[in-house]
């Protein structure tokens, strides 16, 4: 245990002392968080030093007038502002008002609206773009005459209220922000932006798991370990340690895109009320450590079969392979909204790709229980039998040979 303890520790120092993890992990962030709030000030003042009466005022309602022929109309619903709808009791009386300015257009409603469902909109031939007009006063007005009843009227004006239900999340407004029943795109861009988060995470680190072991076996620093300590406790503390620097890594951009969220105002605001929720958090990090177990295993076991650091780089591409294919699965699932289809939930069940399809099912809603520890489970058995195998390659005939790395030999290796 004091030996993994060791190697845990000299990674973690190793890991944190390389500039591009350093850039990657706090410079990146901190650059794009100093880049949104310089132009946040820039906008701010931009909006302070113009002139505020040059804004745009918003439109007003226009005064109008009606005739009524048919004895319809009794009331004037509460929406329309006082004094904005007047009657008249005969259409000359309109036309002076009209001439006068008194109202901009009038209505005449005939008889036999009820039976024709004619209206007359009559306004002056100088008047621009009034085909659009403001009807809806009067369309409301009718409305409420016509039902006598202004709670029907309004139940006739707006028939449904919406509340849409994810049956994933079994929450109004999915995506686990209860009782806003709204959604924007910030929202629905989640579960791929946890995907991307993960599956560069993983390929970056996964990629200095095998660097390492391929760098420590190139200046022969490897043969000196192995007579100290066992390939099991050596692969344990490095899987660890590096684990635990994307996990930070992860961290930072998460908090990171959060800031800039409630910096980026109306442009990236959030549903009010809206919160990951704790599980979340928590199945976040059993997933990606329980993935990078995994795919960390599997390329120290890369980098125990190559004899030069720029080979491991590039076997990582076949080990990576399955982790590419759950990434493009959980970036066009969420756009597509099948984020609960059946390839994206067989593929949250197996091991090489669950890290990163699990919690874009997790972040686009709720997953049973069952299938969480199921998942997990198998990922779990999957990263101690990886691990397993990947120890028994380190011995004299793999770490000493000079032969170039091949799937064949790895896969071989790996299974027996």
């Amino acid at each position: 245990m004091n030996k993994t303890l060791l190697v845990l520790r000299h990674e973690l120092a190793t890991t944190f002392r390389r500039r591009s993890f350093l850039i990657l992990s706090f410079g990146l962030p901190l650059l794009a968080i100093i880049v949104v709030a310089v132009l946040t000030f820039l906008r701010s003042d931009a909006d302070t030093s113009s002139d505020p009466s040059s804004a745009p005022a918003p439109p007003e309602i226009e005064v109008e007038g009606y005739v009524d022929q048919s004895g319809l109309i009794r009331t004037i619903p509460e929406t329309i502002p006082p004094g904005h709808l007047l009657a008249y009791a005969g259409e000359e009386q309109a036309k002076q008002a009209l001439s006068s300015g008194e109202i901009s257009a009038y209505y005449v409603i005939p008889a036999d609206y009820l039976e024709t469902g004619d209206l007359f909109y009559v306004y002056p031939d100088t008047e621009p773009l009034l085909s659009s007009g403001q009807e809806w006063g009067m369309r409301r007005t009718l409305l409420e005459n016509l039902v006598g009843d202004a709670a029907l009227a309004d139940m006739v004006w707006n028939p449904i209220n919406l509340e849409w239900t994810r049956l994933a999340s079994g929450q109004p407004g999915g995506t686990g922000q209860p009782g806003t029943g709204e959604e924007n795109d910030v929202v629905q861009f989640i579960p791929a932006l946890m995907v991307i988060l993960l599956y560069v995470s993983f390929m970056m680190n996964a990629n200095l798991l095998a660097e390492s072991v391929s760098g420590e076996k190139e200046n022969r620093t490897m043969e000196i370990l192995m007579v100290s300590i066992s390939p099991r406790q050596m692969l344990t503390g490095k899987i660890v340690a590096l684990g635990s620097a994307g996990l930070v890594q992860v961290i930072l951009w998460v908090g990171t895109a959060y800031a800039l969220i409630n910096m980026g105002g109306q442009t990236l605001a959030l549903p009010q009320g809206f919160a990951i929720p704790a599980s979340i958090l928590f199945w976040g990090v059993v997933f990606y450590l329980l993935g990078y177990a995994v795919y960390g295993g599997l390329m120290a076991g890369v980098g125990a079969l190559t004899s030069r650091m720029k080979d491991a780089s590039s076997a990582s591409f076949l080990i990576l392979s399955p982790l590419m294919v759950g990434y493009m699965i959980g970036l066009l699932a969420p756009l597509a909204e099948e984020t609960q289809g059946l390839l994206p939930v067989v593929l949250s069940f197996f091991p090489l790709t669950a890290p990163v399809l699990m919690m874009m099912r997790l972040a686009d809603g709720t997953v049973p229980l069952w299938q969480i520890l199921l998942s997990a489970a198998l990922m779990l058995g999957t990263a101690y039998l990886v691990v397993r195998a990947v120890a028994a390659m380190f011995h004299a005939q793999n770490l000493l040979s000079g032969q170039s790395f091949s799937a064949k030999r790895f896969f071989r290796v790996l299974l027996g």
